[in-house]
């Protein structure tokens, strides 16, 4: 059961950090300019939908496209560490910016801006699949597997909510309080991506040394 419980934390703490949604909040609000309260909610279950069905699927089937191209886990977890530990520091200086947009651009998208950019790669990027393949490796059990998939739910289903309160929570929290919350994930998010790179590490040192061992 503590196990299952750790798990749990370590889901539900990347997840959050990794998606962002008080990060994505300014964002949202400037490309959802002028659109009416129920029309900014239906675009924000639209990109929590659509990234919780990426992420699953990437969950899912992360091992058959590892198989089909060659792709070693220890080696998804080298990249993925460093990959999370970039974005982690990132966040620790106050600078992570998921996309930045100017007006014009904003008018060239597409009528449904829910799928993309907003869905992929701002509520579901790089990291957070490499995180959720990474996870999902580390599930064993059927117990932590679905652990894992309702994290993954409610972590999305969270983001739903303040997207859709994006413009009452971003006049309580501040610029301040955003940023400072924003140090405090990234630096969570760094000790997850040294976590993950050790992992990776530690067979390929191990099957190193045992090579140069005298047999």
């Amino acid at each position: 059961m503590d196990s299952l419980i750790t798990f749990a934390l370590l889901c539900l703490t990347s997840f959050f950090t990794l998606t962002n949604p008080l990060g994505t909040m300014p964002v949202f609000l400037t490309m959802t300019h002028g659109m009416s309260e129920k029309e900014r909610q239906t675009v924000a279950s639209r990109a929590t939908l659509v990234a919780f069905i990426t992420i699953m699927a990437f969950a899912f089937f992360g091992q058959f496209l590892f198989s089909l191209f060659g792709i070693s886990a220890e080696g998804f977890r080298l990249a993925g560490g460093i990959l999370i530990f970039k974005i982690g520091f990132d966040m620790l200086q106050a600078r992570y910016t998921s996309m930045k947009l100017k007006d014009d651009e904003i008018k060239t998208y597409a009528n449904d801006i829910s799928i993309t950019p907003l869905g992929i790669p701002m509520v579901c990027g790089p990291g957070a699949i490499a995180n959720s393949i990474v996870l999902m490796q580390d599930a064993h059990s059927f117990e932590m597997k679905a652990v894992l998939v309702a994290s993954i739910g409610a972590i999305y289903l969270l983001t739903f909510f303040i997207l859709s309160a994006s413009t009452r929570l971003v006049k309580v929290i501040g610029e301040t309080g955003n940023n400072v919350m924003m140090r405090l994930m990234g630096l969570i998010l760094m000790v997850i991506g040294v976590e993950c790179f050790i992992t990776g590490l530690k067979p390929v040192v191990q099957n190193i040394l045992s090579g140069c061992l005298p047999g």
